[in-house]
């Protein structure tokens, strides 16, 4: 992970604090270019470090979503609910969740939206036991993000593991390794960039759910500086 310093180095040669908006600019492509690579190195490093210390991915997104502004002001993060997906839990998932095989899991996948752009996709089994009538009734009937709906459980959020789906960098890259780029051609991106699998936590330590996020290229779509 890079150091704070580093970090602020290459934002500031980046001119990332600039008052320019995606949402006014527009969704952009990112050049490929050695310092749009170590920029993008370098910004989802930043959200992987912010989902690492919180402990709502959804809260963490909405103020990823306002900082960098992927929307208008105000706008949250909204679930888009894949209706028709089911993966019931294994036992691996059962195991998490300190859950018994008859106890029942219930599964919800949904993709994380700002303003249509769609910032990860998640899926998630969790143990509707532990919670309120009122929050199983909204995640049954609505499409709100779960971390919102179970705030007021004030839970803990265990990551299992974080991994770079993509590495726009060469290994041995700070040690002088060349950068590859493509001068005059788009940083091909895939649709995929970083991978969270979680366990949340309610104030006793119970594991109510558990789950595997993947986040898109969505998270960069604003225009790197000139």
């Amino acid at each position: 992970m890079l150091s704070r310093r580093l970090l602020l180095a290459l934002f500031v040669i980046a001119g990332l604090a600039s008052p320019a908006t995606a949402f006014e600019a527009g969704r952009a492509g990112w050049p490929d270019t050695a310092l749009a690579r170590l920029q993008a190195y370098a910004l989802v490093q930043t959200l992987n470090a912010e989902l690492l210390s919180n402990p709502s991915a959804t809260l963490t997104l909405d103020r990823w979503c306002a900082a960098h502004r992927l929307a208008p002001a105000g706008a949250k993060v909204v679930a888009d609910r894949v209706r028709d997906a089911d993966k019931p839990a294994d036992a691996g998932i059962r195991e998490l969740l300190g859950a018994g095989p008859q106890e029942r899991i219930v599964y919800r996948r949904v993709r994380l939206a700002c303003d249509g752009l769609v910032l990860s996709e998640a899926d998630n089994w969790y143990r509707p036991a532990l919670l309120s009538e009122e929050m199983n009734r909204e995640l049954e009937t609505t499409d709100t993000a779960f971390g919102r709906v179970v705030r007021p459980l004030g839970f803990s959020r265990s990551t299992l593991s974080s991994r770079l789906l993509w590495q726009p960098l060469p290994e041995g890259w700070e040690m002088g390794t060349p950068i590859p780029a493509t001068p005059g051609g788009p940083l091909d991106m895939p649709d995929f960039l970083l991978e969270h699998r979680a366990v949340l936590k309610l104030p006793d330590g119970r594991p109510f759910s558990a789950l595997v996020e993947t986040y898109t290229r969505g998270i960069l779509a604003f225009p790197p500086p000139p």
